[in-house]
């Protein structure tokens, strides 16, 4: 195949697919589940209704405990020395001055002993010397000479080498106390995990959960406002388009008439029975029915515009309805009476204000639990590097486990909290002072609208009579006209009033249809929740 035969064969497709979506034939309920799709008011009544289902999560969520993690790093420009620099060098020479301590107290003791030793021998050769027998006995002694002659050899300051050097291990010790005592701290790593779980808070989880849940229905109750505002504004529209299009046939129909009728005058005129001025008036009846024509036709194009726009699609779009090829407006179904109490439950108006007040008691109980006390159980595991667990440490020495219980008791903040309280419940008897006035509204409001069906239903009867007997005097007169004996502006006003009683009835049928949708709105009917 040809690339020409390609495009050829596909514009045909295209203009197939084209002609044959170009008129669609729409009933109500399509309608009706068009504009729900396409209504941006709808749309945004659902973004509130999960809205709202989140913020009743949220609010689930403070029952479960609350885990957070936490890390930090720090940087210190200056270190934190826990000693100062002249207490630093004495330890850093510690070994040092205490071996020059301990060499000079060795030093100082050596002379002592050799002074000590010199004045004890002078007094012991004294001794000897002075007594003859010991002089006798020893002073001749080999024994006696060698023991003199060894405590004469002794130096006593040999006895200082006998203390150790000392100076380099201490020093060291010193200077790793030193060390100890000057902590790196310029660059701080702290970590920490915490639970909390709350034990008692006054009840203001439970009401803030029951708040969230009462929104959430109060989200779902404005959705069903809407939802009936747009499924009544739908309707309207829709047999709007019903009552022009069957007038727009009884136009075209009238216009039929009346040119039939000119025909007949002109053949009346050519016998000489009719005269010029009657001619005259039919061709006003003519060119009127022509402008009633056009007008039902232009009005009938501008309600399916205002439907398209309702329903989402392009202006311009061909569309059908279901009920316009219909000669009867049908009656509509009605479901049986209900109570006002049942009333009462399924309007989203009454419901919206109830629940609006129990959310407002709900709140005023949460502002009570702010003046309860908290109890809260609460665990953290902390951890550092520097850490303090076994001295001053730049390591990661594991981390300390801490729980505990935390009390809180709210004693006086200017009656703040008292005052929220009593405002919280005022809006909440304000709330049910409206719904009670609602009640009486919509009591009023569904037997004005039962009285306006029922008053349609006797409209539609007694137009439907009318017609028939415009119908009848039409034909008798038309029969007169044909035979002679009845003048043309008796049938033109013969057809006049057929017109007129038709049109009468066609409004008659839509205002039930719009009665009845007003009714199902009133009684609750037609609100739909997600």
């Amino acid at each position: 195949m040809t690339k020409m035969k390609k495009t050829v064969l596909l514009t045909a497709l295209l203009l197939t697919g084209i002609a044959a979506s170009a008129q669609q034939t729409l009933t109500l309920d399509d309608c009706q589940q068009m504009a729900v799709q396409q209504s941006k008011d709808l749309e945004q009544a659902r973004t509130q209704i999960k809205m709202a289902s989140y913020d009743r999560k949220i609010a689930l969520a403070n029952y479960f405990p609350s885990v957070s993690a936490t890390g930090a790093y720090l940087y210190n420009s200056r270190d934190i020395a826990l000693i100062g620099d002249a207490q630093s060098q004495m330890l850093q020479n510690a070994g040092t001055l205490v071996q020059g301590q301990l060499d000079a107290a060795m030093a100082g003791a050596a002379q002592q002993l050799s002074a000590g030793m010199t004045q004890s021998m002078t007094q012991l050769m004294t001794a000897i010397q002075t007594n003859p027998a010991l002089a006798a006995e020893y002073m001749g002694s080999p024994m006696w000479q060698t023991v003199l002659k060894m405590l004469q050899g002794v130096d006593p300051s040999s006895l200082a080498g006998l203390v150790p050097n000392i100076a380099e291990p201490v020093n060291a010790i010193g200077a790793d106390i030193d060390k100890a005592l000057h902590p790196d701290l310029h660059n701080i790593w702290v970590g920490a995990v915490s639970v909390q779980q709350p034990v008692f808070v006054g009840g203001k989880i439970v009401y803030s959960n029951q708040m969230a849940s009462l929104a959430e229905d109060l989200a779902r109750s404005k959705y069903d406002m809407k939802y009936a505002d747009v499924v009544l504004d739908v309707d309207q529209a829709y047999w709007q388009i019903i009552s022009i299009s069957n007038k727009k046939k009884l136009a075209q129909s009238y216009l039929d008439l009346l040119q039939q009728m000119q025909a007949d005058v002109d053949k009346a005129i050519a016998a000489g029975v009719a005269t010029e001025s009657d001619a005259l008036q039919v061709k006003v009846k003519v060119n009127e029915a022509r402008m009633l024509l056009t007008k039902a036709d232009n009005g009938l194009t501008l309600s399916k515009m205002l439907l398209c726009k309702r329903i989402g699609l392009p202006l311009e779009s061909e569309i059908v309805l279901a009920d316009e090829a219909i000669d009867v407006i049908p009656e509509p179904q009605t479901p049986a009476q209900k109570s006002l109490e049942d009333i009462y439950a399924d309007r989203p108006e009454t419901r919206s204000l109830q629940l609006a007040g129990k959310i407002y008691d709900k709140k005023a109980k949460v502002i009570r639990a702010d003046m309860m006390p908290k109890v809260a159980l609460t665990a953290n595991y902390l951890i550092s590097n520097p850490n303090a667990f076994n001295g001053i440490q730049n390591t990661w020495n594991g981390g300390t486990f801490v729980a505990g219980v935390m009390v809180n008791v709210p004693i006086f903040h200017g009656l703040e909290n008292v005052n929220r309280y009593k405002k919280a419940k005022a809006e909440a008897t304000l709330y049910q002072t409206q719904y009670e006035d609602a009640r009486e509204l919509i009591g009023l409001q569904v037997a004005q609208q039962r009285k306006v069906l029922g008053e349609a239903h006797e409209k539609v009867e007694m137009t439907l009579s009318n017609l028939e007997n415009a119908e009848e005097n039409l034909r008798k007169a038309t029969i007169g006209f044909e035979a002679g004996v009845v003048p043309t502006n008796t049938v033109l006003g013969a057809q006049t009033a057929w017109l007129s009683a038709h049109s009468e009835y066609i409004d008659a049928g839509i205002e039930l249809q719009m009665a009845a949708a007003q009714l199902l709105k009133a009684e609750g009917e037609l609100c739909k929740a997600l």
